[in-house]
């Protein structure tokens, strides 16, 4: 049975910026996560739907558009609706220390600012998604 952790990485709204996207999905593959990269583009309701259908563990949003206020409350809202509590989600972006606080009352459970390590994205997903093995 397959045990490693299952990523979806999606870049929500308008922004065309994925380059960021792209290198923390192939690090996480590199450290032997199965990651699912939806592309650009993609609305709350892409992101659930993909998640839901691809039984993920963990939703990394990268969010450079500043629209992180109005997209991430949306996701978080339809993971509840669809009883997707236990679905881990990190944000990654340029996002303001203030904003990051606000996510993470609303159930995000961290925000990965310009400067985060790598090293420090993956030791955080691999601490928090409970294995079943």
């Amino acid at each position: 049975m397959d045990s490693r952790i299952r990523v979806l990485v999606a870049k929500p709204g308008l922004d065309g910026h994925d380059r960021g996207a792209k290198i923390i999905a192939r690090a996480l593959r590199d450290a032997g996560m199965e990651v699912i990269y939806t592309g650009l583009r993609q609305t709350p309701e892409m992101i659930v739907n993909a998640a839901l259908q691809e039984d993920v563990q963990v939703i990394g949003l990268s969010i450079l558009s500043g629209a992180h206020n109005a997209i991430v409350p949306r996701v978080m809202d339809l993971l509840h609706a669809k009883e997707m509590d236990d679905v881990l989600v990190v944000v990654g972006g340029i996002i303001p220390d203030d904003d990051a606080a606000d996510l993470k009352k609303r159930g995000v459970a961290a925000v990965f600012q310009p400067g985060a390590s790598l090293e420090e994205i993956v030791k955080f997903i691999r601490s928090s998604v409970k294995q079943t093995a």
